[in-house]
């Protein structure tokens, strides 16, 4: 009798699905990885030497050192929706109207922030902040 010994198949192991897998879950792991940003806003500060005051003013916003606005000399809420309608109404539907921003140097800045985006929101995008001459005489 002739026997034959069967031939066993030959062991390997297929590393394409294996590949596959851990590239998926390294790009599950990229996109679910959250970065820490700090955002930071990039502000290169206009000299106000020699600088003239344009001619014409607009509105005007202040805010004093305890954060009080007034619009055109209207008193506001310290509250984003309040200013929203207050240069809402001062506008009167004019969005290139430009607006003057004057604020005491002691203002907490969350208030002229609060008064830059609220203008943005309207699209008025005419802004000056008022300074002071600071030439030595």
């Amino acid at each position: 009798m002739n026997f034959r010994h069967a031939r066993r198949p030959e062991v390997s192991i297929n590393l394409t699905p294996l590949i596959d897998v851990v590239f998926l879950l390294l790009i599950f792991f990229m996109v679910s990885t959250s970065f820490t940003e700090l955002t930071q806003l990039t502000v290169d500060l206009p000299e106000a030497r020699g600088a003239s005051a344009p001619d014409e003013m607009g509105l005007v916003v202040v805010i004093d050192s305890a954060g009080v606005i007034t619009v055109g000399g209207d008193p506001v809420p310290n509250e984003a929706e309040g200013l929203y309608r207050a240069l809402e109404a001062a506008a009167n539907g004019n969005f290139d109207v430009p607006v003057t921003l004057s604020a005491d140097a002691m203002t907490p800045h969350q208030y002229v922030v609060m008064v830059l985006d609220v203008a943005s929101q309207l699209g008025l995008q005419r802004l000056t902040i008022a300074t002071e001459s600071m030439i030595n005489e």
